[in-house]
């Protein structure tokens, strides 16, 4: 292993010189403390698309949710430039070097040694490791994607000038986990119910396995807090201060909503949101989580209350027939919530 400085470029000189034009340190990206990191593969040359993907003692969701992102599963990849970089956030059953890098040779690993509980050195990390001129951000590596997000989200980058492409997140199961949790609902019966579809083949039919958003955000027509998958050119992530590091708390807290809530209220940003595309969040290690803590946690970092930022996107992409009924639950839901904000 080699001791990298967060969020500062560090390491052979070769693989420095490769980050040099990219990335910039002092450019806003806070310096969080000395992390402990394990490369596991050479740095491949730089692609369009860097997606960082986090990890913490998920050896059951982990292979799933990597498979959701090889160009066996994504359509319309096969001339996309990207690389995948799977960080393992301080895991006590870390995954396997060989079983990532066994979805295409632009698969790599590392393994981050810290003592922190939050994923924010994670994703600092592996964006400062990104090779891409944009990172595709997923800072719970729990979601599977549906099978149009990479090619959607590239196009999209193309189309405007300084995009922040965003997908709607979904729990697997009947409803929101943190409900469906206390009627029963579990890793056994969410098993059995990927094992119920050809999910593997063909994508989109995961929207069959999920009745609801995975919050209050009433989805794609809705107004939402968050994105757990999200692409930005690696400059603009620098330019917004990256990850916070004051948010220390489990899972991050409010971290995520913090970073969207920066990116969706800046003026010089197109937020785009993908339209009938999703991620499927797999259930792992669920305990409740402390709500007054995060929120008091954000209010001390940012001087405010959280509000999720109102503000409507640019829709990007088409509707499959699974699609349907998760958009029409939207399409009611969601444009009414918006007459009432209104």
């Amino acid at each position: 292993g080699v001791l990298a400085d967060l969020c500062l470029p560090r390491g052979p000189r070769a693989q420095v010189s490769e980050y040099r034009d990219l990335w910039h340190p002092g450019a806003g990206i806070r310096q969080c403390g000395k992390l402990e990191v394990t490369l596991r593969s050479a740095m491949p040359q730089a692609p369009l698309l860097s997606v960082v993907v986090v990890f913490h003692n998920m050896l059951r969701e982990a292979p799933r949710t990597l498979f959701t992102l090889s160009r066996a599963y994504q359509k319309h990849v096969a001339d996309l430039p990207y690389e995948v970089i799977a960080i393992d956030s301080a895991s006590t059953q870390p995954l396997s070097a060989q079983m990532v890098s066994s979805f295409g040779d632009h698969f790599r690993y590392e393994y981050l040694k810290t003592d922190s509980v939050s994923p924010v050195d994670a994703v600092n990390h592996g964006v400062q490791r990104a090779g891409g001129e944009f990172v595709m951000v997923m800072v719970d590596g729990a979601h599977l994607l549906s099978p149009g997000v990479l090619a959607n989200t590239a196009r999209a980058l193309r189309a405007f000038d300084n995009p922040f492409v965003a997908t709607q997140p979904t729990h697997l199961g009947p409803g929101r986990q943190d409900l469906t949790v206390k009627a029963g609902y579990n890793q056994r019966e969410e098993d059995r119910l990927l094992a119920s579809v050809d999910w593997k083949t063909d994508g989109y039919e995961l929207f069959r396995l999920t009745g609801s958003p995975s919050d209050a955000s009433l989805g794609w027509f809705g107004c939402l807090f968050e994105s757990n998958c999200f692409t930005v050119r690696k400059s603009t992530f620098a330019a917004l201060g990256g990850y916070h590091c004051g948010f220390q708390s489990r899972a991050g807290g409010l971290v995520n909503l913090d970073f969207f809530r920066q990116a969706v209220e800046s003026p010089d940003l197109d937020y785009i949101l993908l339209l009938g595309e999703a991620t499927f969040h797999q259930m792992h290690g669920w305990s409740p989580y402390p709500l007054q803590q995060f929120h008091e946690e954000y209010a001390t970092i940012r001087g405010r209350r959280y509000d999720r930022p109102r503000r409507r996107p640019v829709y990007f992409g088409t509707l499959s027939r699974q699609a349907i009924p998760l958009t029409r639950i939207s399409a009611n839901a969601g444009l009414a919530w918006w007459e009432k904000a209104e």
